[in-house]
């Protein structure tokens, strides 16, 4: 094998870009809940997606929904789609799933933590600072539970 044949089966691992894809804030109740003093209890979900933009390359989203209440008022909501396009190249199939949901997110967290600590700001109120995340704990989570599904269902 040539030097040149050996170099086009490294693998390859490059973000291409990192953007907002989608970004949306809502204050249902201003001004008036500008005027409440008590605390906002705050609720976060997070969500991964990747899928297939052409050969090699891959979109990998990072989904948060961010929303504060006071009782049953909502303060905030904020929803942001952080994306990113990596050249994912000569990888083996069975390593491929794992960098989509593990190794991916983990790049892209850090601006999504950002944006949200700027909007909340942006929109008025204390900052929030999104805790880190497990992304391979929620990775092994979602194998366990598609592993159950998928048992239930052939026993059935």
């Amino acid at each position: 094998m040539t030097g040149a044949a050996q170099e086009t089966k490294q693998p390859i691992f490059n973000m291409d870009k990192i953007y907002v894809k989608d970004l949306s804030l809502e204050i249902p109740h201003a001004p008036k809940i500008f005027m409440e003093r008590d605390n906002p209890q705050v609720d976060i979900q997070l969500h991964t997606q990747a899928s297939s933009v052409e050969e090699g390359l891959f979109e990998v989203l990072v989904m948060a929904t961010v929303t504060a209440k006071i009782g049953e008022k909502i303060m905030f909501l904020i929803e942001v789609k952080q994306a990113g396009i990596f050249q994912i190249r000569n990888v083996p199939t069975d390593e491929l799933e794992p960098i989509l949901a593990v190794m991916c997110p983990n790049i892209l967290f850090p601006y999504l933590r950002e944006v949200v600590s700027d909007v909340v700001v942006r929109g008025g109120f204390a900052q929030v600072l999104l805790n880190p995340i497990n992304f391979d704990a929620l990775y092994q989570q979602q194998k366990q539970q598609q592993a159950q599904a998928t048992a239930s269902t052939t026993t059935h």
